[in-house]
């Protein structure tokens, strides 16, 4: 060190640890901070993961066309295992610690409902991109949604029945499910209403195996179709398990049965069988067209209709924050609920006095392994 004084000995370190430090300090996030929470792994990973394709899609393009008021939406995605419980944690994280402006979750209705109240005591706008269930937008007037309800659901589910000639059915829940127990109450009224005969109900709660005992039951009264508003985790299961049986009528399902899963696990056995959902990849419309094209590009594959809401959800949300001018939350908040004629690729969307949509819904039927659209069915 001779010819170096101590002053300069000293100087020379702090030049050199410095620029080290300051590297190593957490980066200034910038951005506009919007939540999202899913199922990305655990039960229903499957839904998690089809949504969150279609935000990351809407995300991609939202950002690549200069963001939302001179910003980039900055996406902080939380994981709740499919797990009850996991939701409000994740939710309070987001809110608190990372200050999100908004929130884009759930697929279920069950964690949407856990959300939602949180969501709506902090001021924070959510909205549910495929929750179906009625009571997930009851918790307040900062809970929205961009998929048709269940009451709609099981109606459409229940018309299409009677289009068939059928008129005697039998219904099969999930009792664990809030979206199962909604689906079956407008499933049974509405058939009810058009001279339609229930000729029995039987119940099961998620994530049991054995379903011949209930089978066995729906079989006996030989129903023309059988009701099914299961989620894919269980609903391949029980048809398979029902051919095993001898039970050959098709069965009719909800949107929850959306997923590769449903012919992965069920195979031929639902073959013929039909569900009611949001979105069909044939359909011809310019914007569904586009999307399907840009969702090949990015994923090699085709969008399902969780996705195409889940690339509605924040396309809607950054509509919302370019009309409201800010990213405040209570004008977003105020912009979302004014929503109307937008133009999404699960159809035109409209929010009503209750912040659910107006919108049709497409009837799918398992043909080849594959989802052939059937019908569409106006509101």
């Amino acid at each position: 060190m001779k010819g170096i004084s101590s002053q300069s000995f000293f100087l020379l370190v702090a030049l050199t640890v410095l620029p080290a430090i300051t590297s190593c300090s957490k980066k200034v996030q910038t951005g506009i901070p919007v939540g999202q929470f899913g199922s990305l792994t655990g039960a229903q990973a499957t839904f998690g993961e089809s949504s969150d394709k279609g935000v990351q899609l809407a995300l991609e393009e939202i950002n690549g066309s200069g963001g939302v008021l001179g910003q980039q939406i900055r996406l902080i995605t939380r994981d709740n295992q499919s797990k009850p419980g996991e939701t409000s944690t994740t939710v309070r994280e987001l809110i608190t610690r990372d200050k999100v402006v908004a929130l884009i979750g759930e697929v279920a209705s069950g964690r949407s409902l856990e959300a939602a109240p949180i969501a709506q005591r902090s001021g924070i706008p959510m909205i549910s991109p495929s929750s179906t269930s009625e009571k997930v937008t009851e918790a307040g007037d900062h809970i929205f949604r961009v998929c048709f309800i269940d009451p709609f659901q099981g109606k459409v589910c229940a018309k299409f029945a009677r289009g068939l000639g059928v008129t005697k059915a039998a219904i099969l829940t999930d009792v664990s499910k809030d979206y199962s127990l909604g689906l079956t109450k407008s499933f049974r009224t509405e058939f009810a209403k058009g001279g339609g005969v229930i000729t029995g109900e039987q119940s099961y709660s998620g994530g049991d195996k054995d379903f011949s005992a209930q089978l066995t039951a729906i079989k006996a009264g030989n129903p023309q179709v059988i009701f099914l508003p299961a989620y894919y985790t269980e609903a391949p299961l029980i048809i398979r398990q029902a051919r095993q049986l001898g039970i050959t009528v098709p069965f009719i399902g909800g949107d929850g049965w959306d997923s590769p899963e449903l012919v992965a696990v069920g195979g031929d056995s639902v073959e013929g069988c039909y569900f009611s959902n949001h979105f069909s990849n044939q359909s011809t419309d310019p914007k569904v067209t586009s999307f399907v094209t840009s969702y090949r590009k990015k994923y090699g594959s085709d969008p399902d209709a969780i996705s195409a809401l889940g690339y509605d959800t924040l396309r809607i949300l950054a509509d919302a924050m370019k009309r409201a001018g800010t990213t405040d939350p209570a004008k977003v908040n105020a912009a979302i609920t004014i929503t109307k004629d937008f133009p999404g690729v699960t159809g035109k969307i409209t929010l009503d006095e209750h912040r659910n949509p107006n919108k049709p819904a497409v009837i799918l039927q398992v043909k080849n392994g594959k989802f052939a659209y059937v019908e569409t069915i106006a509101p």
